[in-house]
């Protein structure tokens, strides 16, 4: 066979059933991040490091070359060359949420879709871009680079694992990661959070905030919202509940248990940098409740979710709202709420913004925005925009040959996601969703068309190797 005469879809689908196996493989394990179960030979938890080794040794077994970085990241190697092609997944997946219909840890496909947590986020991609490299190898294809195929095990959080792996092993010259769109992501806003705190004062009005809690991760849209209130009349709340559910998003449920009153309201859960794409259950549940009276730091939390985080996916109550021509425009995510009566409450709200702004200008608007409030103000470091240029070698050679697999039209993109691609000075994002693809991530019922996997694996084949030819 001579490479001109590749048929990378028939390569592709001749490995349909070993990769299959391989990727329930990987989905059988829960690898959410579990700081708790962390120890010095699990750094982020037992989850991610079996999901982390698991992988490394489908890599062995095929006869390529592995490291494990302390269980942090790891990588699997082929070829040999002065340059080296890095090709970025991960591990982890976000915690699962409420609202499947399957176990999210057993993975199972229903009329072509893949369903589990880590199908589209990263596990299927993530192993389509492995089979890629295992077809290269496979097929004996001459190559001039070293390619690395490197795994971190917290994208999803901090990124302390793939960090902990670039201060042993060199940053790759170029590459890409399988953890976003195709034609291309060349383009990632920058990312920074901001978290708000306040005291736990509540007495003094008819009612009390026992408890608030709302979210999993900054960077999800939450879903469910609880709350517990401890009232004089409440009649009054019960009363207005259905009236204020009424043509809204969302849905409810109100128990009374004498003087206690629980709230919990669903919404849908979206990717955080997608918030225009879920349905907030905390703001709402909070808007609700500052239409009764609450005192001192309950009070605070209610009336600054309900007046500047409420409904506001561009951030324009705060006035952090910002446009750029070519990454777009920022969004925001209250993405963690939690408050309990005497202890305190805090919330995260995480932004992607585009060039134009910064982390230091976002955050110093919140404290102007919210100097009436005595709250106290945080953020992380964050991180800075990032952009290829479409001129780049990189760029055009990944969109050539998306182009000449399915025939669409291939252009450069921007998104709000942020991705391993953004490590690597010459990095983007290379699939693995089309653009008929329905989106899942972070949500319930996470699935990935099972085609569009082996369509992506076929993708990433002929783009690794016309990465890395003779």
């Amino acid at each position: 066979m001579t490479v001109e005469n590749i048929n990378w879809k028939e390569e592709a689908q001749k490995r349909k059933d070993e990769f299959l196996e391989d990727l329930f493989t990987l989905l059988r394990i829960d690898s959410v991040r579990d700081d708790e179960k962390a120890t010095d030979e699990a750094p982020v938890g037992p989850g991610p490091k079996e999901a982390l080794e698991a992988f490394l040794e489908i890599g062995e077994r095929d006869g390529f070359t592995t490291k494990n970085v302390d269980n942090y990241a790891g990588h699997i190697e082929y070829g040999e060359g002065s340059e080296l092609m890095g090709v970025l997944a991960h591990v982890d997946v976000v915690p699962t949420g409420t609202g499947w219909e399957t176990d999210p840890f057993d993975p199972v496909i229903k009329d072509g879709r893949l369903y589990a947590r880590g199908s589209s986020d990263d596990k299927g991609p993530g192993m389509a871009a492995y089979y890629a490299l295992k077809i290269i190898k496979e097929l004996d294809l001459p190559v001039n680079k070293k390619i690395r195929f490197i795994l971190g095990t917290d994208e999803e959080s901090e990124w302390k694992g793939i960090a902990h792996y670039f201060k042993h092993e060199p940053e790759p010259d170029f590459g890409f990661s399988p953890d976003a769109n195709f034609p291309i992501i060349n383009g990632e806003k920058g990312n920074t959070t901001v978290y708000i705190e306040f005291g736990g004062e509540v007495d003094g009005a008819t009612h009390e905030l026992v408890q608030f809690e709302s979210g999993l991760r900054p960077n999800m849209v939450p879903q469910d919202a609880v709350a517990v209130v401890k009232s004089a009349q409440p009649e009054e709340l019960e009363n207005a509940f259905d009236n204020y559910l009424d043509g809204l998003p969302v849905k409810g449920d109100l128990s009374v248990d004498g003087d206690q009153v629980t709230i919990q309201v669903t919404g849908q859960a979206a990717h955080g940098s997608k918030p225009a794409s879920g349905v907030n259950a905390a703001t709402y549940l909070a808007n609700f409740l500052t239409d009764f009276a609450f005192a001192k730091d309950a009070n605070a939390f209610l009336e600054l979710t309900s007046l500047y985080l409420h409904d506001d996916p561009e951030g324009k109550k705060l006035g952090i709202d910002s446009v750029d021509e070519v990454m777009g425009e920022l969004t925001s995510n209250p993405g963690v709420f939690s408050f309990k009566a005497n202890e305190g409450g805090k919330i995260t709200v995480n932004m992607r913004y585009p060039q134009g702004t910064t982390a230091d200008a976002i955050f110093a608007q919140f404290e102007k925005r919210l100097s009436n409030y005595d709250v106290t103000l945080s953020k992380d470091a964050g991180k800075e925009p990032h952009y290829v240029p479409a001129n780049d070698p990189l760029v055009s050679t990944l969109l050539d040959v998306y182009n000449r697999q399915t025939g669409l039209e291939a252009h450069e993109m921007v998104i709000g996601g942020g991705t391993y691609g953004r490590l690597m000075e010459r990095g983007v994002a290379y699939g693995a969703m089309f653009p008929n693809s329905i989106d899942t991530m972070h949500q319930a019922n996470e699935f990935m068309a099972v085609d569009d996997l082996m369509n992506a694996m076929a993708i990433y084949a002929e783009a690794i190797y016309e990465l890395v030819k003779d």
